[in-house]
C-alpha cells in the first residue's frame, strides 16, 4: 500500500491556452493533432508545478476533461447529449456569492446500452506515468454518481432500470481499472461526493427518487465501488468525499457523522480523502469511525478562494485531528480539486502553487 504524508485530489486550473485550444476544436478551426499538443503541454506543466511544489504524488491535472465526471461519457456509446451543464446542475452556494440554483438540463441521460469506444483513463495515465518521477495517480468516478445521467422519462428503454444501468456502468470501470493495472499503475482514486450529499434532505430526496431508498444507497453504492477495487492488489486505493466544489462553490454543509460509520469501514480503499477546509465540514469527531488499515487524507488546504495557509495553522489542525486517529495514519490535502471542471475556481494559478508548497512544506514539519 503506499504510505506518503502528502498527496492532491487531481483537477488543477486549466491554462488559458488550453480553454482557448478547446473552444477551436469544438469549432472546428483546430485540428485533432494540435489540440493534443496543447493537452499535452498542459499535462508537463501540471506535474512540473507538482513536483517542484514538493509533492509525493502528482495527477495531470484533469486537462484532458471537460469535467471529472466526463470520461465515461466522453468514452461510451449509449449517452444523449451531455453537456457541461449535466455535471453543473444542483442548488449551489458560496460565501461571495450566496445561493445559486442551476437546473438539471431536461432530457438529460443514457439513451442507449452502453459500448466502450476507447478506454476512460488510460491515455492519461500512460502519458503521466512516462513524466512523473512521484507517484502518478488517476481518478476514477464511483458509479453510483452515474445515477445522475439515468431518469425513467429517457432511459427506460435502454435499461428499465437504475440498477440495470449502473451493473454495466461497473463492468466498464471493471475492465478500465484491469487496463490501469496492466499499464503499471499504483494509486486509483475513485471520486464520491454524492454520498456526503446525504447529509441534505434535498439530495437524499433526488436520489432516492432514482428508485434506491438511502440505505440502498450507501450499501449498494459501497458494493459497486468496492466491486471495481476487488482483485488488484497491488494498487492502493483512495476515496474521495467531498461537499460539491464547482466555480469556488458548494453544495451542502454538515459533518461526516452520519454517513462516517458506513461509509469508512464499507469502503475497500485504503486511503479516504476527506474535505476539512472549513466549519461547513464539521468536526473531527467523525474519524472514530476509520478502521486501523485507513489512511485519511485531510483536506485542510481550501481550493474554494486563494486565501493563504500557513504551516502553524495547518499543523495545529492536525494535532487535533490526531487526537481522534494516530498522526501516522493522518496525510495531508486540499479539500478538493482546483478546477473540478474547465471553468474552475476563483483562484489564482500563483495561489494554487502556494497552496502546494505549503502542503509539503507542513508534511515536513509534521512527519519530517
Amino acid at each position: 500500500m503506499i504510505r506518503c504524508h502528502t498527496d492532491v485530489v487531481g483537477s488543477l486550473l486549466r491554462p488559458p491556452e488550453l480553454i482557448e485550444a478547446r473552444g477551436q476544436l469544438e469549432a472546428g478551426t483546430i485540428s485533432p493533432a494540435d489540440f493534443k499538443a496543447v493537452e499535452d503541454r498542459a499535462v508537463d506543466a501540471a506535474v512540473r508545478l507538482q513536483e517542484d511544489a514538493g509533492l509525493e504524488v502528482v495527477t495531470d491535472g484533469e486537462m484532458r476533461r471537460l469535467s471529472f465526471q466526463s470520461p465515461l461519457a466522453e468514452a461510451t456509446d449509449g449517452f444523449g447529449d451531455v453537456p457541461l451543464e449535466a455535471f453543473l446542475w444542483g442548488d449551489w452556494q458560496s460565501n461571495a456569492l450566496g445561493r445559486q440554483s442551476v437546473s438539471r438540463p431536461e432530457g438529460l441521460g443514457v439513451v442507449g446500452k452502453l459500448r466502450r469506444r476507447r478506454h476512460l483513463t488510460a491515455e492519461e495515465f500512460s502519458y503521466l506515468r512516462a513524466r512523473a518521477k512521484k507517484i502518478p495517480k488517476v481518478s476514477l468516478t464511483s458509479p453510483g454518481l452515474y445515477a445522475n445521467l439515468w431518469s425513467p422519462e429517457v432511459s427506460r428503454g435502454a435499461y428499465p432500470t437504475l440498477d440495470e444501468f449502473l451493473t454495466d456502468v461497473v463492468d466498464l470501470y471493471r475492465e478500465e481499472v484491469a487496463e490501469l493495472a496492466r499499464l503499471g499503475a499504483t494509486y486509483v482514486q475513485v471520486d464520491a461526493p454524492h454520498y456526503p450529499l446525504f447529509v441534505d434532505p434535498n439530495w437524499r430526496a433526488f436520489y432516492e427518487g432514482r428508485g434506491w431508498s438511502l440505505e440502498k444507497w450507501l450499501q449498494q453504492g459501497l458494493e459497486l465501488d468496492n466491486a471495481i477495487m476487488a482483485g488488484h492488489p497491488q494498487i492502493t486505493f483512495g476515496i474521495h468525499l467531498c461537499r460539491g466544489n464547482q466555480m469556488s462553490r458548494w453544495l451542502v454543509a454538515g459533518g461526516y457523522e452520519p454517513i462516517a460509520r458506513q461509509v469508512f469501514r464499507g469502503t475497500d480503499a485504503q486511503r479516504l480523502l476527506l474535505e476539512y477546509d472549513d466549519e461547513r465540514s464539521g468536526s473531527f469527531e467523525a474519524l472514530r469511525q476509520v478502521p486501523e488499515d485507513k489512511t485519511v487524507v485531510l483536506g485542510l488546504v481550501t481550493t474554494k478562494s486563494g486565501r493563504r495557509e500557513t504551516v502553524g495553522e495547518l499543523q495545529d489542525r492536525i494535532r487535533a485531528a490526531a487526537r481522534e486517529i494516530p498522526l501516522d495514519r493522518l496525510a495531508l490535502s486540499t479539500q478538493c480539486g482546483f478546477a473540478s471542471s474547465v471553468v474552475g475556481n476563483a483562484l489564482r494559478v500563483e495561489d494554487e502553487r502556494a497552496k502546494l508548497e505549503t502542503i509539503a512544506r507542513t508534511a515536513s514539519a509534521v512527519w519530517g
